[in-house]
């Protein structure tokens, strides 16, 4: 009796070679043999990792093999060992629903990763050259033999008459009659690679990828349009849920809110099944979805002014429409009536694709989504339909390198499955990389061509520095050398703008990187990259007083004021010169040397100037009295001058006029009055204060002489001994002074 040892106990890498001792290949034997020699089976552990499934419907192997046919590794014909035909592009067979899809698709994409050991099996077995299999069948054996290791070797469950496919049935009895010598040749396989399990010969960065697609936690986005953050809060809340403060702290029936997007939710992977079962997911209230297609929407309504539309291009699905169009909807309900318009560039889709794009949006609730089916290329922005656009959403087609779960995203979010057989080996085509750069140059430097157009937000999920760092650099050089070489202004130019969102605090968060936002793959989110690129902002002009008053009178909007006042100016200016005297009215600064004298020479050439526009009143008055009076004369016209030109004088404050300086100008001259406007100028009381006079007393007292006739209406006093005049030397009476008032 041969002693029963198993390998799954040993170490479960396979970085360190071991050697496998001949007691260890006795446990390599396969089943049948292994029960004739009385020597115990490989253990299930060892044999595979599978999910202890039974098998799938025959529609699911079927498409999966069309999958696999499209998209195989072709190996040089000096070094094929099974031959798959040469069909490709093979249409796609139709199943029941999206889980059958998914399950074909992931079948397809285990396949494409063992593709080279499958075929060491069939080789190594003589499967491939004993059976009389064509070879347009070799996919659908590639497929059903992964599945028929993955599940130890065991039979299907019985299938119903209806869902039987013919050329199933006949790839599966093949399959079983051989099983003997297919689990023989997967043992041989694995000594000869010393495999503890057949994930060990996957590349490194693909084990990863499979470790963390089964961890990753689910992301959710709300429906604005139905609901709000804080009422689906409550309802998780009332359902059992509690809220917690970080996704590290996500364990059992809980969840918590993104640090990034406010409008995300996330929960354990493991309660998806639980949330389907609420009225949540039912009612297209909560969506779920990659936290990668949120983040372009949520930089795109931060960004997009109160009067603005948006357009998305690339490859996304009708939720990410959705999302978009319920966050700019919900920004602006309090603000505009009408709802900014986003647009979908759906020019690369099939007419399939367009109504199930249709359908979505329609079940969301999305009524501010439009499709424009012309080519991106050919849109200008001299279209009717583009002239409020100011924003573009670009998330193009890209290597979804930095996604661990890439069939799960290509298949929701409107991939290329072509990108499968790289992914598979973590490592894509250098022709297909260098095809999808430069399909994402022509878009970015197109979208830069729109004129009103204020910021472009680049998206894409790889990690490849070809897509995101240097595609956007170079656009961004394109664009400015276009710009300078056509003579455009500078604010024709775009320039990285800085990030919508901020930086994580967790070890793993984002790196920020000047204005790019990455997120590299880790335990907790797959990796994305985001960039804004903002249009130049309009240099601010520095027009002179004199400009805008030129301009300002050439729209009509001070009806001929300035110019009139501008030629006035220079009538007197030009008067002034020819005089040899100086005359300024049109601002404060410039006449207090004329308010306030501050000198002796100043207030005598105002006493020797020959007129002051007034000869009655200077005939009554003597030369003293003339001069005060003529000052105050020149401080009324002063005030109106500068209450009625205010306005000018504001703008003309730093015009090209240079200002007379007080110590160094001539004595002014007093121009002849004007004619007065009352009904436009309001003068205000001055209380003067003239030289003292005094008047000889003509009568003299008389203290006991009688009350005078009664034709006289007043009595002289003479001033009291020891008492202050009551008017002063040389003063004028009450009646004169209301006189002079109301002369000037």
């Amino acid at each position: 009796m041969v002693k029963k040892k198993s390998i799954s106990n040993h170490a479960s890498t396979c970085k360190t070679k071991k050697v496998v001792s001949k007691s260890a290949r006795k446990d390599l034997i396969p089943p049948d043999e292994s029960a004739e020699r009385n020597i115990p089976a490989i253990s299930p552990e060892l044999q595979t990792s599978g999910k202890g499934h039974l098998g799938f419907q025959d529609r699911v192997y079927l498409l999966a093999s069309v999958i696999f046919q499209n998209n195989h590794l072709e190996k040089p014909a000096a070094l094929r060992l099974v031959n798959y035909g040469k069909e490709r592009g093979l249409p796609l067979p139709r199943v029941k629903d999206e889980e059958q899809q998914l399950a074909a698709y992931e079948l397809a994409f285990n396949t494409l990763k063992y593709q080279e050991l499958l075929e060491d099996i069939m080789i190594d077995s003589c499967f491939y050259l004993t059976q009389p299999m064509p070879d347009d069948q070799m996919s659908l054996i590639a497929v059903m033999l992964y599945d028929f290791q993955d599940r130890k070797f065991l039979p299907r469950e019985r299938q119903r008459e209806d869902d039987i496919v013919r050329e199933v049935k006949d790839v599966e009895s093949y399959l079983l009659k051989f099983k003997t010598k297919l689990s023989a040749s997967l043992a041989r396989c694995r000594i000869k690679h010393d495999l503890l399990s057949i994930e060990c010969i996957l590349p490194h960065s693909v084990k990863v990828k499979q470790e963390r697609s089964s961890s990753l936690p689910l992301y959710t986005w709300v429906n604005t349009l139905k609901s709000s953050v804080g009422e689906v809060q409550g309802v998780l809340k009332s359902e059992g849920f509690s809220k917690v403060e970080s996704i590290g702290q996500l364990q059992g029936q809980t969840f918590c809110q993104d640090p990034h997007c406010g409008d995300i939710l996330v929960f354990p992977a493991q309660l998806k099944a639980q949330l389907c079962t609420t009225k949540l997911l039912s009612d297209h209230t909560l969506i779920i979805q990659d936290k990668s297609c949120s983040l372009g929407p949520n930089a795109v309504c931060s960004l997009v002014p109160e009067d603005g539309d948006v357009l998305m291009l690339g490859c996304f699905s009708g939720l990410t429409v959705s999302h978009t169009a319920s966050l700019i909807a919900d920004k602006h309900k309090a603000i505009r009536k009408v709802q900014p318009t986003v647009y979908v560039c759906v020019s690369d889709r099939t007419s399939a694709q367009r109504e199930e794009l249709r359908q979505v949006v329609t079940a969301m609730g999305s009524k501010n989504v439009k499709l424009i089916e012309e080519v991106f290329q050919s849109l200008e922005s001299t279209d009717k339909r583009l002239q409020k656009l100011r924003v573009i959403l670009l998330m193009p087609k890209c290597s979804v390198s930095a996604v661990s779960n890439p069939v799960e995203f290509i298949l929701r979010e409107n991939g290329d499955p072509e990108l499968l057989q790289g992914l598979s080996q973590s490592s894509i085509a250098q022709s297909k990389l260098e095809a999808l750069v430069a399909q994402q140059r022509k878009d970015i430097e197109h979208s830069l061509k729109f004129s009103k157009v204020v910021a472009v937000v680049y998206s894409t999920c790889s990690s490849y520095k070809e897509e995101n760092e240097e595609v956007v650099s170079r656009a961004l050089e394109q664009a400015k050398a276009r710009v300078e070489q056509q003579g455009e202004p500078k604010q024709a130019s775009f320039r990285l703008g800085p990030s919508p969102f901020s930086v994580s605090d967790h070890a793993e968060g984002p790196k920020e990187t000047e204005a790019f936002f990455m997120f590299e793959p880790s335990k907790q989110s797959n990796g994305y990259f985001l960039a804004v690129l903002s249009r130049e902002p309009e240099p601010v002009v520095k027009e002179e007083p004199h400009d805008v008053l030129v301009r300002a009178n050439a729209k009509g909007l001070l009806d001929g004021i300035g110019s009139n006042q501008l030629t006035r100016m220079e009538q007197q200016r030009h008067t002034n010169r020819k005089t040899k005297t100086t005359h300024t009215r049109t601002s404060q600064p410039n006449l207090s040397f004329s308010i306030h004298p501050k000198s002796k020479e100043t207030i005598m050439a105002s006493r020797s100037t020959p007129s002051c526009g007034h000869q009655g009143f200077t005939n009554r008055l003597q030369s003293t009295q003339a001069s005060t009076m003529c000052m105050q004369a020149l401080k009324n016209r002063v005030s109106r001058s500068i209450s009625s030109s205010k306005p000018e004088s504001r703008a003309h404050e730093k015009g090209p006029t240079p200002a007379l300086n007080p110590a160094t100008a001539p004595p002014p001259v007093i121009p002849p009055a004007r004619p007065r406007r009352a009904d436009q100028e309001v003068l205000k009381p001055v209380v003067l204060t003239l030289p003292s006079v005094h008047f000889p007393n003509f009568f003299p007292p008389q203290p006991s002489q009688p009350r005078l006739s009664q034709s006289r209406n007043y009595t002289w006093r003479p001033p009291a001994q020891g008492e202050p005049p009551s008017r002063s030397r040389g003063g004028l009476s009450r009646d004169a002074l209301l006189k002079s008032r109301l002369l000037f």
